[in-house]
């Protein structure tokens, strides 16, 4: 891995720590909103940075897995660590089987087949009233229990999930610097040529897809525990797109750089609503996000990182 990369991914884990801390103190529910995106923005950047599939609908594994650990804690007496791994599993497992659909097609083929499929659980979530509580969404009285211990304390659990989401990062990180990685890296540049070497590029595309999909499960399921709630928008196309756009904004293939994407992306979100033109977020949102893709053609982190690497070529 690239010493700079490193030192970004180690300043952000610094600034996590400090952020519900004074002189900051950002409201510890707003953290943990920003962490979960951030991670779930890394789990568009492996399949899309890595590969080249643009997927349309993430989020159908960001709000399933949501979706799953909130139906659990709010209809069992499961504690919070089994009830977020079935809502993983149920991620890896919806991952898979859409992967086996999808990763046979390329380009907006694969977009409209991933947005299509995507679309189709949005509707059950929506008519399932009974379990999902339909438009209104679930809400849940406590975020239940972490190997017996209440995670009712929002510092407490806010330390918790960064350092698992630190993990969850590092973890991909060293994916991507493996020779699975390398070959990601192939195929993403010349598809045709790693085929001629004698990969099978369709079995790689739909690991990744897999991973990807559980990665954006697990950081779901941390959202929906973190606020105590699934709701529909989880699930909505909307916000696939917003994570296409938190990633691009980042630095696409860094990793890192999505998690500085999500965080930029969802700090406006926020304060910018709150302001006298908050009835105009979208239009602010979306001529900010044209500014940087002007400005910054490679993302943030992306411009950061061939600035330092020029630098060290000199």
């Amino acid at each position: 891995m690239k010493r700079p990369l490193l030192l970004i991914g180690a300043a952000l884990l610094l600034l996590a720590i400090v952020l519900p801390l004074p002189p900051i103190r950002v409201y510890p529910v707003v953290a943990i909103d920003l962490v979960c995106f951030g991670l779930f923005a890394v789990s568009l950047d492996l399949l899309f940075g890595f590969v080249g599939l643009l997927s349309f609908g993430q989020a159908m594994f960001w709000g399933g897995g949501g979706y799953v650990t909130a139906i659990l804690l709010a209809r069992t007496q499961l504690d919070a660590v089994p009830a977020l791994c079935i809502g993983v599993a149920y991620a890896l497992v919806l991952a898979f089987v859409v992967g086996l659909i999808s990763v046979r097609r390329s380009g907006i083929y694969f977009a409209m087949v991933t947005l299509g499929i995507a679309m189709i659980q949005y509707f059950c979530v929506f008519q399932m009233t009974d379990v999902t509580g339909g438009e209104n969404g679930l809400s849940l009285s406590s975020r239940g229990h972490y190997f017996g211990l209440p995670l009712e304390n929002d510092v407490a659990f806010y330390y918790i999930l960064v350092a698992v989401v630190a993990i969850s990062v590092w973890l991909t990180l060293r994916l991507v610097a493996s020779p699975f990685g390398m070959v990601l890296r192939g195929m993403r540049e010349n598809e045709q040529r790693m085929v001629a070497l004698g990969y099978r590029v369709n079995r790689y595309k739909l690991a990744v897809f897999t991973i990807a999909g559980g990665l954006a499960g697990f950081a779901g399921a941390l959202y929906a525990l973190g606020n105590r709630l699934a709701g529909l928008d989880m699930v909505d196309w909307h916000t696939s797109g917003a994570v296409v756009m938190m990633t691009v904004l980042g630095g696409i293939g860094t990793i890192v750089g999505p998690i500085v994407g999500a965080g930029l992306f969802e700090s406006l979100d926020y304060f910018v609503s709150k302001t006298p033109i908050g009835d105009k977020t979208n239009l602010v949102m979306g001529t900010i996000f044209a500014l940087c893709v002007l400005l910054f053609r490679r993302g943030i982190v992306g411009e950061l990182l061939a600035k330092l690497g020029r630098r060290a070529e000199t």
